[in-house]
């Protein structure tokens, strides 16, 4: 999941209290069933006392979609099984290039995590792919940027399932 850009300590909290219980509820344990979203609204009012309809909650959540606060939203299998392979890209853009690379990197279906990192390598990405000219496709796009630096590829040669959740930080209102 992609967020936005941290807050100064003296800037309003541009989150919605809502919004956040949702985001931190879709991190960690996504029910697999026919009507997620309804098992999710019963979650958030056990658990955080919000009423919410299936119909609304995916009404908040495309809208977090549409925001951008909301990246992507979808399963992260074990890729090799299936006949894929990951790369993990890092990319030195100048800070005038930043924005529109790491958008273009964000539009390819095959990329799971896009960060930005304060390093000369500054934009990092995974491309899961099922053929490597598909990956070779992409970084060759990316090459003809002009002003865009070197870019580093990190094939996967060994598989490490890290859990990571995010979790946003909610007042009690």
């Amino acid at each position: 999941m992609s967020l936005s850009p941290p807050l100064r300590a003296d800037s309003p909290d541009p989150w919605d209290r809502v919004d956040k219980l949702i985001l931190n509820l879709l991190q960690d344990d996504f029910p697999v069933c026919p009507r997620p979203y309804l098992e999710l609204s019963r979650r958030l009012k056990e658990k955080d006392a919000i009423s919410l309809s299936e119909e609304e909650l995916l009404k908040r959540v495309s809208a977090l979609r549409s925001s951008r606060r909301l990246r992507r939203l979808g399963a992260i299998l074990n890729s090799g099984p299936l006949g894929y392979s990951s790369t993990l890209c890092a990319v030195s853009a100048p800070p005038g290039l930043v924005e529109a690379v790491a958008d273009l990197i964000n539009k390819r279906p095959e990329v799971t995590h896009n960060y930005i990192r304060n390093h000369e390598l500054n934009i990092w990405f995974t491309f899961c792919h099922h053929d490597r000219r598909e990956l070779e496709g992409f970084l060759a796009q990316l090459r003809e940027i002009e002003g865009l630096g070197p870019i580093l590829e990190l094939p996967a040669s060994k598989v490490y399932k890290i859990r990571a959740v995010f979790n946003l930080p909610v007042s009690s209102e």
